[in-house]
């Protein structure tokens, strides 16, 4: 039977209490690493392949994408606080599902944690590129862009890059931190959230007072989009969504937390909550201030925030917000690195992935052998891909898990009602279907290539699932034993 190897939830308690990583993490911590995965690419970056897709109307597109989290972000408080350990939507699709969607979720998790790691490295490595070029200490241009990604030349021509050196190197920095240890991770994290904070406050008091009504005008360029066409309002959507995951991983961070019954609810919804004021504000600026339509100067740059405050005449300021952006954004590949490994984790620990992904090293206490193993592919994705590109295909991972989690929660009401919920959903028969609509609507305006890619990454799933994971499947064997 295909379905037939579901995991209980007093199963999977059971297992993180004997196998467990170390309680250390409180509220503060998880809003700060919320924040930190969170704000970042998204909104340094990806507003100006919004204002390409979708013009002004990328005003509706934050909108858009930030109900859509706020939904998944109640549902996922309910179940995060039911199972309090590592995994996230792989560990709660398991405990409703079984196995083999929690594995098909496990291998949609990679793409939604490692390449967005990678997107975030590349949006970073715009910023410091163009930093470096301002000083007059710019890298060659074939190491600053991948094979796939395009450099506009001074003669305005283009061409092909080569290998994006200072993403691949920043991924790997990430990655030493990451082994080191989580609280000091955690810590370093903190700082940089308020970077992050100040750099887009600094923004919003320069940018708002010029704002000029003519810019938003004609503000649907490209018109609502239509399904996989990946343009349009909700073609911006569905990209603009990566500026809002990465709230899902605090909850991969329920195991290492203290009392996470209370925690990852407030982490979850405190920092999507916090996030999502700063980009409607943010957005509202950089479209009013310069314009967006498709073609632009604002759609075509690398560091969009910093373009806008010096075309709005404040230079200085916007080299320094593009400095906090370099000094910033290597949290969100943290962040996101770390979502990844602990995902994994969860999956060696059931017998689904190499034994040594659950290696844990003796003196930092953190799963060693997958963070280095995560970080090296993270680190080349960044060297090789665009920041869109990777940032679409994280998308559909996202949006596949998101979707899984909405259902999952509304079939454990049903199924176990009398279980003791720390955290409920609020209006959850109407919460939740909406959150998996929203889900499917911004899937299908990925566009045609990306809902490919996800196709061919889940056909690979699944070979791989049955040619390997299910003969050692740690379930599987208590099952054939029973």
């Amino acid at each position: 039977m295909l379905f037939d190897r579901v995991k209980s939830l007093d199963h999977i308690l059971e297992s993180a209490k004997t196998r467990g990583l170390k309680r250390q993490l409180g509220a503060f911590d998880l809003t700060m690493l919320g924040i930190g995965a969170i704000i970042g690419t998204g909104i340094f970056v990806l507003t100006s392949v919004a204002a390409e897709k979708a013009g002004p109307g990328m005003m509706y597109s934050f909108i858009i994408a930030g109900f859509i989290c706020a939904l998944a972000a109640l549902v996922y408080s309910e179940i995060a606080a039911i199972v309090p350990v590592a995994g996230s939507a792989y560990t709660y699709s398991y405990a409703v599902f079984g196995e083999l969607i929690a594995w098909m979720v496990g291998w949609a998790l990679i793409l939604e944690y490692a390449v967005a790691a990678a997107a975030v490295a590349v949006g970073w490595s715009g910023y410091i590129n163009g930093f470096l070029h301002e000083i007059g200490y710019g890298l060659p241009l074939a190491l600053t862009a991948g094979p796939r990604d395009t450099i506009v030349l001074a003669d305005g021509t283009t061409s092909a890059g080569g290998f994006n050196l200072l993403a691949f190197l920043v991924s790997l920095f990430v990655t030493f931190l990451l082994i080191i240890g989580t609280a000091k991770s955690a810590r370093f994290t903190t700082v940089l959230v308020i970077v992050k904070i100040i750099a887009l406050t600094v923004f919003i008091v320069l940018a708002l007072p010029t704002v000029n009504a003519i810019n938003f005008e004609p503000m649907l360029p490209n018109g609502w989009g239509t399904p996989a066409s990946g343009v349009g309002v909700l073609g911006a959507a569905a990209s603009i969504f990566f500026a809002y995951i990465g709230f899902d991983a605090v909850s991969t961070a329920a195991e290492e937390t203290r009392n996470p019954n209370r925690n990852v609810p407030i982490g979850l919804i405190g920092s999507l909550g916090i996030c999502t004021i700063f980009y409607l504000i943010v957005a509202y600026a950089a479209v009013g201030a310069v314009g967006a339509q498709p073609g632009g100067e604002l759609s075509q740059s690398k560091e969009p925030l910093a373009f806008v405050l010096r075309a709005a005449g404040y230079p200085a300021v916007g080299n320094w917000v593009a400095s906090a952006a370099i000094i910033a954004l290597p949290s969100v590949v943290l962040m996101m690195i770390y979502g990844q490994t602990r995902v994994l984790f969860t999956m060696s620990r059931d017998g689904l992935m190499p034994k040594s992904f659950s290696h844990i090293h003796v003196r930092f206490h953190t799963p060693y052998v997958v963070t280095l193993i995560t970080g090296i592919a993270v680190a080349l994705f960044a060297a090789m891909f665009p920041v869109a590109m990777l940032a679409d295909v994280s998308n559909s991972g996202t949006l596949f898990a998101f979707f899984m989690v909405a259902l999952s929660v509304m079939v454990l009401r049903r199924r176990e009602p009398d279980r003791h919920r720390p955290f409920r959903t609020p209006a959850l028969w109407a919460v939740g279907p909406l959150a998996m609509a929203g889900c499917f609507l911004l899937f299908i305006s990925l566009g045609w290539g990306t809902i490919q890619l996800f196709l061919y990454w889940a056909a690979a799933g699944l070979v791989i699932y049955f040619s390997y994971a299910r003969k050692r499947s740690i379930i599987g064997k208590e099952h054939a034993d029973g």
